[in-house]
């Protein structure tokens, strides 16, 4: 890796952060690695599996792909965050509840694939909800629970992950 190192800011989870980065790290490598926030996972690193799901500026990105210069003056929202105090949030809670958590491993891309969704359309249609989640993979639950819990979360519209 490039031995060079860039000065990022960004809000992280609520909170300001100022971190000195290489200058070729992945978002997914600074999160994990450099600020220690292990929620987000590295599965396939190509993109494909949805483990190293982030929220950046409203919008679900996989954090492998993205380089971590281009977090410089965002807001971004790891599966650490969506919580309060250290409880889980009501849509966290729904997934547990549906039994949509299985290994683990890939619940907080999923989560966050879904919470993306939910902050711009609290009442998705089947469809959408199809599409938020098709970029991942989950190799335990066969996805109804998982999408039972995303109906679920949205028949309680905004306190579904507000809360």
């Amino acid at each position: 890796m490039d031995l060079k190192k860039s000065h990022i800011e960004f809000v992280l989870n609520h909170k300001k952060r100022a971190v000195d980065i290489p200058s070729q790290a992945s978002a997914l490598f600074v999160i994990r690695e450099i600020l220690g926030l292990t929620g987000t996972k590295e599965g396939c690193g190509v993109g494909e599996c949805g483990a190293c799901t982030i929220v950046v500026d409203g919008e679900a990105v996989n954090a492998c792909l993205m380089f971590a210069a281009q977090l410089d003056g965002c807001e971004v929202l790891t599966v650490e965050g969506l919580g309060k105090d250290g409880t889980l949030n009501r849509l966290q809670n729904t997934f547990l509840d549906n039994h949509a958590v299985q290994c683990g491993f890939c619940t907080p891309g999923i989560l966050m694939s879904t919470h993306a969704l939910l902050e711009k359309n609290a009442c998705p249609d089947d469809d959408e909800i199809v599409k938020a989640l098709s970029g991942n993979i989950c190799r335990c639950t066969g996805y109804q629970q998982i999408f039972s819990s995303v109906k679920e979360a949205c028949s309680n519209g905004q306190e579904a992950f507000d809360d």
